[in-house]
């Protein structure tokens, strides 16, 4: 291409550029660019437009290159100041890092050009904070990788070791095939072969029920079931009984069963008819019926619960503290626990029951405490008792057995005083009763008989009751 007869490139070489237009050719093409004499002073700074973060360097000229750089990156200056000064000009750039007072604490790279006969030297800075940035998040990633390599290596060890020196037999089974994922030594054992032999192999292939086929589908729907319990299998080689008890789980995406199996006593299955009759007693029996764990959080209720409480679903109750529909909640609830666990049971404790609408119902409780190793919990029946209360309103015309003594002070005192005695003795009689389900909870006993904390001290210092031993 030429331009009035003369060529702007011919033979690699550059056509002459105006001054004015180098400059901002220079600016525009490096991130800074500075122009410095062979010693290392700086003549002009130039810094492209597009970094505003950069702001103005004009500061910078006439000033000593060496002290804008850090410790590390002056002994670099001077060694390419020293090879152009010898002629040798190289074009590998080099990486120099200026002092953080400067305002550009990251590394640039410069190239150095000689220009110009008095020995200037042009230096065309590019920004390396980008490669930096992305070489920083390279080594975070790669350390995170590692750190969760060894989270996984440890983790790995763990279940190895916790597979191997436990005494139980335990296999992992995916639920889609069907198909053992891993096992320890004692089901392998206790299968009839050894452990790569039966991963990957499919469970329904091992075992079998006793009255037909043996299908995971059945398996897993049990397991899910909240009152799931052992199922009573056999081995497929040598018939031997065996019981199987599933617990579902998700890792990873993939629906797992954990399976321990143990070796049942010929002629008896695991789950006895007698519990379950229990189980069918506790789903159909008029009486609420509740088990929860030591601290008053609900397990399981039965459909008698549901209605005395006016809930419709079971799964709603789960987690949720019995307390809540007890009209002096944690009270009731913290006399019923601890004479529980202290003496294993708690018969007739007289209370009310709340609903969900507010509704309240007149109960009687009995909770038996179940002492498992491994699984504590208590056990709670609810008596509704309103008709006998209405009918023992009905009959108060009778004079109870108790009342005669008070009959016979007729004539013998004056009805103020008959009444004084008798209020009395029911008064200490329910004081007495009250510290005594409380376990000698002042505090407590105070709330379950309706009265401040100062009212009841004053009362048991009048029946001398307050020095009394627990």
């Amino acid at each position: 291409m030429t331009s009035r007869g003369t060529r702007y490139w011919s033979n690699g070489s550059i056509p002459l550029i105006g001054p004015e237009v180098l400059g901002d050719i220079i600016s525009s093409a490096a991130d800074i660019s500075l122009v410095i004499t062979a010693i290392g002073e700086i003549l002009s700074v130039m810094v492209n437009p597009g970094h505003p973060r950069f702001g103005r360097l004009d500061n910078w000229e006439g000033r000593d290159l060496r002290n804008l750089l850090q410790t590390e990156s002056i002994p670099k200056l001077e060694a390419r100041l020293a090879a152009i000064a010898g002629g040798d000009s190289p074009s590998r750039g080099i990486e120099l890092n200026h002092t953080d007072t400067t305002g550009l604490g990251f590394p640039v790279r410069y190239s150095f050009h000689p220009i110009g006969p008095e020995g200037a030297i042009l230096m065309l800075g590019r920004d390396l904070r980008p490669i930096a940035q992305m070489q920083q998040q390279l080594v975070e990633a790669q350390m995170a990788l590692e750190r969760d390599y060894e989270h996984q290596r440890e983790i790995a060890t763990r279940m190895k070791v916790l597979m191997e020196t436990t005494q139980d037999a335990v296999l992992f089974v995916n639920s889609v095939t069907g198909r053992i994922a891993d096992l320890n030594a004692q089901a392998a054992r206790m299968l009839g072969d050894t452990v790569d032999t039966l991963v990957d192999q499919p469970l329904a292939q091992l075992l079998t029920r006793r009255d037909g086929p043996f299908e995971l589908a059945a398996l897993t729907a049990d397991a899910q079931s909240e009152t799931s319990g052992p199922v009573a299998l056999q081995l497929v080689t040598s018939r031997k009984p065996i019981s199987l008890r599933a617990t579902p789980f998700r890792a990873a995406g993939q629906r797992m069963l954990i399976c321990r199996i143990d070796r049942a006593v010929e002629g008896v299955a695991p789950e006895t008819e007698a519990s379950a009759r229990l189980a069918r007693h506790f789903d159909r029996t008029a009486d609420a019926m509740v088990f929860a764990d030591r601290t008053g959080a609900i397990l399981t209720a039965n459909d008698a619960f549901l209605a005395l409480v006016d809930e419709d679903n079971a799964a709603g109750l789960k987690g949720r503290s019995l307390a809540d529909f007890l009209v002096r909640g944690s009270v009731d609830l913290k006399v019923l626990i601890d004479n529980a666990v202290r003496n294993g049971q708690m018969r007739l404790f007289s209370t009310r029951t709340t609903g969900q609408f507010g509704g309240e119902t007149p109960v009687e409780i009995s909770a038996a405490f179940l002492d498992d190793p491994l699984h504590p919990a208590l056990g709670f029946v609810f008596r509704d008792v309103s008709r006998v209360d209405g009918v023992r309103g009905a009959s108060a015309g009778s004079v109870p057995e108790d009342m005669r003594p008070a009959r016979e002070l007729v004539g013998a005192a004056t009805l103020r005083d008959i009444v004084a005695e008798t209020t009395e003795v029911i008064e200490k009689m329910c004081i007495e009763t009250a510290v005594e389900l409380t376990g000698n909870n002042r505090v407590a006993a105070a709330e379950m008989l309706g009265l401040s904390r100062q009212s009841l001290y004053v009362k048991l210092r009048k029946y001398d009751l307050l020095a009394r031993d627990d």
